[in-house]
């Protein structure tokens, strides 16, 4: 039944949030509704909706699940993008995994599976 998860964050400035998702993570922008704002990559769409409140990104992110994600963490380590506390490496529940914040404050987590189970 249940098919795809569609993460929705939080969003400061719409413009700004173009610009980091296009040009830093290689995002397509699709829409952009009255600072909603849809982006695609590969199969993965994330949607952003506008707050004034710079606590709600702090408290919110989300995890996708990647194939290949050495060749992604050197995609976006020069981008500067990689939280400090969220380098790559090997987690105990069997995911290998790096973290970043957007330009708004939400984490994103990005992990491959390394159970060798399919």
């Amino acid at each position: 039944m249940l098919q795809k998860a569609i993460p929705i964050l939080a969003s400061l400035n719409a413009e700004e949030t173009i610009r980091f998702y296009t040009e830093k993570l290689g995002f397509t922008s699709v829409a952009n509704w009255d600072g909603y704002v849809i982006f695609n990559r590969d199969e993965i769409t994330i949607h952003l909706w506008p707050t004034d409140d710079p606590e709600v990104p702090k408290n919110t992110g989300c995890y996708i699940n990647v194939t290949e994600v050495d060749k992604l963490y050197a995609e976006y380590t020069p981008q500067g993008v990689v939280h400090p506390n969220g380098k790559l490496k090997n987690m105990p529940w069997k995911r290998r995994q790096f973290s970043i914040l957007d330009n708004n404050g939400n984490i994103i987590h990005f992990g491959e599976d390394t159970s060798g189970e399919v």
